[in-house]
């Protein structure tokens, strides 16, 4: 037998799985927190500057579906550096033309880039990862994720105070992809190691009837009206899983927007209250390194009780402190307030982290997770690309304090859809 939990190891995953998320996530976390900045030094309003920060969560979106199909039929490894080139292209757009145009494409492309990293190692963990440890190993990548992000303010926060510049903090970025790539070639093809994601391309391959390459090796033109003809595999998983999609697939969407709108929100509402751009990024990785604190008691939370216990604390905590945030900022106090209430929220993330990687490893088929895993981040991507795009109309149409109690109320809704349905397709069993 292929799974067995007693031949599960921990040091198996930390390279292949974790070091090369730590490396780009660092940079993207330096650079996510700038992109507002960046776009009302470019002379950007403030909706303005959220709708181009969406282009991130916009450019995750369309790359779910995508970077499925990729990973599947050129491997983990060679998508991965794929995807650290494209993130490159990306920012360099943006460095090259100092327009807000080119700025919203390259966090487009960086979006992109994100989707593939996240669905590699979605799949890759899925398959290997034993249920009992799942949530935990999730848990773990989400925290590894955290980690980049917590870290990468405090980078962004040095660079700015040294060179005076923000746009400065994208080579941090650049650098962060070319380690990657660079970390990739050297360590050993996980696929080669573990074989998970080879054995998940060739159940795809028999459920096509379409011979493929399951090595990663170029695709012949047989192949490729093979890769033309898998495609509809992620269709009919959407099909196939079409209640549990709509129904728990809605919660984490709404989840995923809640949990995005604060990565939005808190750069934009030290843009409104005239914080220094500096003092800004040491508050939003303070929120970060709290954020990561948590990965592992998440996963504990999840094994050992169910995913409720992550699920539903987190989305409330979220939901009350974007409704506390959008009544003060006309307090005499507004900088300490946002200072708090940024903390809380990255308790409130921090709780939940790992939960719709759990709970898509959970519901998705055993022996080819990619194309339900594929749906399921779409899902959540969707709520997360529409949270920013709420934000900006919101902003635009009445108040950034309105766009604060709208997105608090859709947390509080997604809380109830996930009380109301993951204890039926994900029922608990207790360790």
């Amino acid at each position: 037998m292929t799974d067995s939990p007693p031949r599960f190891s921990w040091r198996s995953i930390i390279l292949p799985a974790y070091l090369p998320t730590l490396v780009f996530s660092l940079g993207e976390g330096a650079m996510i927190p700038i992109i507002p900045l960046i776009a009302t030094e470019r002379g950007a309003s403030l909706a303005l500057a959220g709708l181009i920060a969406a282009m991130l969560m916009v450019g995750e979106l369309a790359g779910d579906l995508p970077a499925g199909w990729l990973v599947a039929r050129i491997g983990e490894r060679n998508a991965m550096i794929g995807a650290a080139m494209l993130a490159v292209v990306g920012v360099l757009i943006a460095i090259v033309s100092p327009t807000l145009p080119a700025l919203a494409v390259g966090v487009f492309l960086l979006g992109l880039a994100t989707a593939v990293f996240g669905l590699a190692r979605h799949a890759f963990l899925t398959s290997y990862v034993p249920v009992r440890f799942r949530a935990r190993a999730l848990s773990t990548l989400g925290g590894v994720f955290r980690a980049g992000w917590a870290a990468g303010p405090f980078v962004a926060a040095a660079i700015i105070a040294w060179t005076g510049s923000s746009e400065s903090v994208i080579w941090v970025l650049v650098g962060a992809c070319f380690a990657v790539i660079g970390v990739l070639l050297l360590l050993p093809d996980p696929e080669r190691v573990f074989g998970a994601a080879r054995l998940a391309r060739a159940a795809s391959d028999v459920r096509s009837n379409a011979p493929t390459d399951a090595s990663g090796r170029p695709l012949t033109a047989g192949e490729a009206e093979a890769a033309a003809e898998s495609s509809p595999n992620v269709f009919r998983a959407i099909r196939e899983n079409g209640g549990v999609l709509a129904r728990v697939g809605t919660g984490i969407g709404l989840l995923s927007a809640i949990r995005v709108s604060r990565t939005v929100m808190l750069p934009l509402w030290s843009v409104s209250i005239d914080m220094p751009a500096e003092q800004a990024a040491l508050v939003i990785g303070i929120s970060g390194t709290i954020d990561f604190a948590l990965f592992y008691a998440s996963g504990q939370l999840m094994d050992r009780f169910g995913r409720l216990w992550s699920a539903i604390p987190g989305m409330l905590g979220m939901a009350a402190g974007h409704i506390a945030l959008a009544f003060t900022h006309d307090l005499p106090a507004n900088a300490l307030w946002f200072t708090v209430i940024a903390v809380w929220l990255g308790l409130a993330n921090g709780i939940t982290s790992g939960i719709i990687m759990t709970l898509g490893a959970d519901l998705a088929p055993k022996q080819n997770p990619a194309p339900f895993l594929g749906a399921f981040r779409m899902i959540g991507d969707t709520g997360g690309a529409g949270a920013p795009l709420l934000i900006a109309a919101m902003t635009s149409i009445a108040s950034i304090m309105a766009a604060n109690v709208v997105v608090g109320a859709l947390g509080l809704l997604g809380a109830a859809m996930l009380w109301r349905w993951i204890p039926r397709y994900v029922p608990h069993r207790r360790r």
